[in-house]
Order: structure tokens, then C-alpha cells, then sequence
């Protein structure tokens, strides 16, 4: 399996790393340490050496409660990393909601749009099928991030989950944007329970259509209550629930943790190749 990005055929036989770089001053783990430009671009330089991937930069945070971000607040804080970051080697995603900041994301040479409110914003869509190969990453979200976690979904996660992917991929298909080109997200702790997310985890082989899989088990809200640990101490867990989720059939990882997430795969890789 591949999937089809705007530089980039990404070769999916082994699980990719795709290291998290928040130009935020909120975001629940890593908000301000890497708001400035240059704090961004050294970050990239250093999620690279560790052996990401994909880079996936962020403008705006995403964790519950956040107020949105104003759009030209966003481009200004995206849009200088992104100049420097697509001549890193690498496919570079950008992680954004707005028609506005995929269509001079894209622009800027952009591969990927990784979109939490997967293309359901007005005119997301239509930028998306209006380039010629830009990979999407459609991410299932109950809710919207001010109040996703205190009204959390109803029931069985797992058909409802699959239910979204299904439909935004069927309209994404008909206007005209390849499948190879598609990603699914199923949106870990996005207005989701602790039972929830941990559902989507075990039976995340009924998400599995032929479309590249992204987990974003990183740090995560239901990590630490599990485990009781404070969100800079959730590591071990991490990385626990990163190869968990390619064991079960993940293609990419979205970590803040590269150096130890791609050591642990290694491992993983290694135990896969002895079992052929």
C-alpha cells in the first residue's frame, strides 16, 4: 500500500513516524516551546534526526477547550515554518481545519492535510480535490474541540467512527479525489470516552478499507487515566499504545516521541521479519 501525496509516494510495507511540530503557545503537551519560527525549524531538524518520516506542523491547538485560533493568526505562525520545512527532504503535512490555510499550505508545496474536522469545514473539500495529488488525512471528531469532551458520544464508538470515515471518503471520491490519496483517522480523544478510545484501539482492524491508517494515541487524556500519569510523564505509554496500534494494522504513528517511538518499531519490525 501507498499513499499518494503531493512530492511523495509513501511507501506503507513498514509503519511510519510522524513527528508532531506545534507552533502553538496551548497545546496540551508541548504549547510554547516551539512557538517561534526558528524554535519550529530546530524542532524539524531534530524530529529528523530521530528518524520521523513525516513531519506534521500545527498552527493551531486542538486540546478540549481551546478557543479557534483567527486565521491570519494561523498563517503567520504555519506558514514561515512551512516555507523552510518543505526542503527537509521529508513529506510535510499540515494540520488545519481552514480552506484558507490548506489552499496557501499547498501552494507553499505542502503534501498532506491533516484535518481534524475531516474536510467538513465549508470549501475544504473542494480545495482538496482542486489540487492534482495532495494526500488528505480525514480525522473523525464528535463535536467540536471547546466542548467535544463534555458532551462525549453515545455507544459503540467503533461502527459510528467508521460510519464518518466511510462517508467523507464517498464525497471526497466524488469529487474527484483518489483513494490512494486518502487517510483515516478514527480521532482518539476527540469527543470520545476513555472506553471509547480504548475500543477504537482493540477492534481497530474494523477500520482497516484499503485507505492509510493514522493513530494519534500520543500523550493522550485517556493514556493518563489509565495510568494516572501526568501528560510529560506518559512516555512508556506512548509508545506502548503506538505499537499496539500497528500491531493492529496502524501505518503511521503521529508521536511527539520520535527517538523512542522508532526505536520501539524497529523492534517491532524486526519480530515481524523473523515470523516470515
Amino acid at each position: 500500500m501507498h499513499w499518494q501525496t503531493s512530492r511523495y509516494l509513501i511507501d506503507l510495507s513498514q509503519p511510519k513516524v510522524m513527528g508532531i511540530v506545534n507552533v502553538t503557545p496551548d497545546s496540551f503537551s508541548d504549547g510554547g516551546h516551539y512557538a517561534s519560527t526558528k524554535a519550529a525549524l530546530d524542532h524539524c531538524q531534530k524530529l529528523l534526526q530521530e528518524g520521523a518520516d513525516i513531519l506534521d506542523i500545527g498552527g493551531e491547538s486542538s486540546r478540549p477547550g481551546t478557543p479557534p485560533v483567527p486565521l491570519d493568526e494561523e498563517l503567520a505562525r504555519v506558514l514561515p515554518v512551512l516555507r523552510e520545512a518543505v526542503s527537509l527532504g521529508v513529506p510535510v503535512s499540515v494540520d488545519t481545519y481552514k480552506p484558507q490555510v490548506m489552499q496557501q499550505a499547498l501552494d507553499l508545496g505542502a503534501d498532506i492535510i491533516n484535518d481534524i474536522w475531516g474536510v467538513r469545514q465549508p470549501g475544504a473539500r473542494e480545495v482538496i480535490a482542486a489540487h492534482a495529488s495532495c494526500g488528505v488525512c480525514v480525522m473523525h471528531m464528535h463535536g467540536e474541540p471547546q466542548t467535544m469532551q463534555r458532551s462525549p458520544m453515545a455507544g459503540d464508538a467503533v461502527p459510528q467512527v467508521r460510519a464518518f470515515l466511510d462517508d467523507a471518503t464517498r464525497l471526497l471520491h466524488a469529487a474527484g479525489v483518489a483513494p490512494a490519496r486518502i487517510a483515516w483517522d478514527p480521532g482518539i480523544g476527540f469527543g470520545k470516552t476513555v472506553e471509547q478510545n480504548f475500543a477504537l484501539l482493540a477492534r481497530q482492524h474494523e477500520l482497516l478499507a484499503g485507505h492509510a491508517l493514522v493513530a494519534g494515541w500520543s500523550r493522550k487524556s485517556s493514556l493518563g487515566s489509565v495510568t494516572g500519569l501526568d501528560v510529560n510523564d506518559r512516555l512508556i505509554p506512548s509508545v506502548t499504545a503506538a505499537l499496539l496500534a500497528v500491531e493492529r494494522g496502524a501505518h503511521i504513528v503521529r508521536v511527539h516521541d520520535v527517538k523512542e517511538t522508532v526505536a520501539a518499531l524497529k523492534v517491532f519490525s524486526a519480530m515481524a521479519a523473523g515470523n516470515n
